[in-house]
């Protein structure tokens, strides 16, 4: 008898998985079971051009055309969602009523956004211009909204949030930025790639604010819509945003409780190996949902990115098929805002120093971060040829000196192991 696998979820790594297990497993059936009516989708340019282009189709964003699907017979189930996992009759019940028996199960729920904690917050949630952005469905909301002349508060000075000011400077809305943290990208890069891109939007137009915290929020008569962000800054001095729209990127939360409930361990996601198993042998899980051990880290670690989602998908359908394919790729991240890519390699947490290579006034450089005297991560801005390099360098773990890393004469080559080695 052929294998029943199912994989719950419809993102990244879902898409990649079903394809992958079609490659490895000719005779099994795969069903794949999503909570949106999409297809698996790519999800990086709904806060970037996306976002912009009222007349974009949702087709453009789908990662594979749905006759890939039909062609590998995958049975998709869209708009459902799984209830409970019977890790013992090896079923899932379906919000749909019905039951699915499986040989092998992939758990790739993804994340969802964090809710903003703050004062009125539920009120404006209700609200019609006020928005979280995570689906297609949620663009669609906003792009109405998303017009020239508009007024727009943007919570949140991270990936998403900078990227949507950028979409939003280049679509002429008036933009103000509120950032809790002393900085922008305060999780992720180092102070002075920080100050550069505070430059760069400030000089776009974008009021930045930093150190701020949410008192609160002011609704227009009806209490239909957010009319004002009231805030706090570290002065304590109060004050207060008038808008037409607010969004909100303040980071997502791993979605977890169905394999809790199934009695798998979670430590900020779905614990799994190298080669993306759960504790129960019948079940992998890859992408943003699970925690994994990764060569670059002191233990586990959870990744937000595309890359991980694909390369740990494709881990676990090796799993599945019964193969050996550790996931050991360096993380890499990537986020576009104005003329600048922005791509990262490596985690720059614990790095005792920074290393910069190239100009940030002329918008092209690069920041290695160090420890220790090896290179653990680094950062590029408009350096597509360097970033190559970068990605070896931080998977070798090689030892660099300060000078010649910051020197342009210096081939960056002489410090990258092999082309083969896997990043």
């Amino acid at each position: 008898m052929n294998d029943s696998i199912v994989i719950i979820g419809a993102g990244h790594a879902a898409g990649e998985l079903a394809v992958a297990l079609r490659q490895g497993k000719p005779g099994c059936r795969i069903t794949l079971i999503g909570e949106e009516v999409w297809l698996p989708y790519q999800r990086p340019p709904l806060s970037k051009t996306w976002l912009s282009q009222a007349d974009a189709a949702e087709e453009s964003l789908l990662l594979r055309p749905p006759a890939t699907y039909a062609a590998a017979d995958v049975r998709f189930l869209s708009s459902t969602r799984a209830m409970a996992i019977d890790r013992v009759r090896r079923r899932i019940d379906l919000s749909s009523g019905e039951t699915l028996h499986y040989d092998g199960l992939a758990l790739a729920t993804g994340a969802r956004v964090r809710r903003l904690v703050a004062p009125q917050a539920e009120q404006a949630e209700g609200s019609g211009n006020f928005h979280y952005l995570r689906t297609i469905d949620d663009v669609k909301r906003l792009r109405p909204q998303f017009r020239a002349g508009a007024r727009i508060a943007i919570v949140g000075g991270g990936y998403v949030g900078l990227e949507v000011a950028s979409a939003a400077i280049k679509h002429g809305l008036k933009v103000t930025v509120l950032e809790a943290h002393a900085r922008v990208l305060a999780r992720v890069t180092a102070p002075e790639v920080s100050a550069f891109y505070e430059d760069v939007h400030r000089a776009a137009g974008v009021d930045l604010r930093c150190n701020v915290a949410l008192a609160g929020f002011d609704f227009a008569p009806g209490g239909d819509r957010v009319a004002a962000v009231r805030c706090r800054a570290h002065d304590g001095r109060d004050f207060a945003v008038e808008v037409d729209l607010v969004v909100v990127g303040i980071g997502v939360v791993p979605n977890t409780e169905l394999a809790q409930a199934a009695g798998l361990p979670i430590d900020n996601g779905i614990v799994v190996d190298e080669f993306a198993r759960t504790a129960d042998s019948a079940i992998v899980a890859a992408g943003d949902c699970t925690s994994h051990p990764n060569p670059v880290a002191d233990g586990l670690i959870r990744l937000e990115s595309v890359p991980n989602a694909v390369e740990q998908a494709r881990t676990a359908a090796a799993t599945l098929c019964g193969q050996q394919r550790p996931h050991r790729a360096v993380p890499w991240f990537w986020s576009d805002q104005y003329d600048l890519k922005l791509q990262m390699v490596g985690l720059s947490r614990g790095y005792d120093r920074l290393v910069l290579r190239g100009s940030m006034a002329g918008r092209s450089f690069a920041a290695f971060y160090l420890k220790d005297g090896r290179v653990v991560a680094a950062d590029m801005v408009n350096r597509p040829k360097d970033f190559m390099l970068a990605k070896r360098i931080v998977a070798g773990r090689m030892h660099a000196d300060e000078s010649a890393l910051a020197d342009e004469s210096f081939d960056l080559k002489s410090l990258a192991p092999a082309p083969a080695a896997q990043v």
